[in-house]
């Protein structure tokens, strides 16, 4: 998998927010079978940052109905990055 398919998008939520702002630590949402190696090597070669810990949680797609017709969500991942300390967070980021 190229750093592409591992880190699939970044999530801008209000935890995401605000473990930014504390815990100097990024939310992506990542390929479900990517691994933690893969997860922090992606993020280091992607934003030249050097990673200390990464955190990751598997969600189960949800049953959603329209009418009469019912279907599932897709499963996805999430992956929270935490950036050693010193390390300057990306520019999509940061919030004025």
């Amino acid at each position: 998998m190229t750093i592409h398919d591992i880190i699939r998008r970044p999530l801008v939520t209000e935890k995401g927010v605000g473990k930014k702002e504390t815990e100097n630590t990024l939310c992506f949402e990542v390929a479900p079978n990517a691994n933690k190696v893969q997860v922090k090597a992606a993020v280091e070669r992607l934003f030249k940052v050097k990673v200390e810990d990464v955190r990751t949680c598997t969600f189960e797609g949800k049953m959603r109905r329209r009418g009469r017709f019912a279907g599932y969500r897709s499963d996805w991942k999430k992956a929270y990055v935490r950036l050693k300390p010193g390390e300057k967070l990306p520019d999509w980021a940061e919030i004025s």
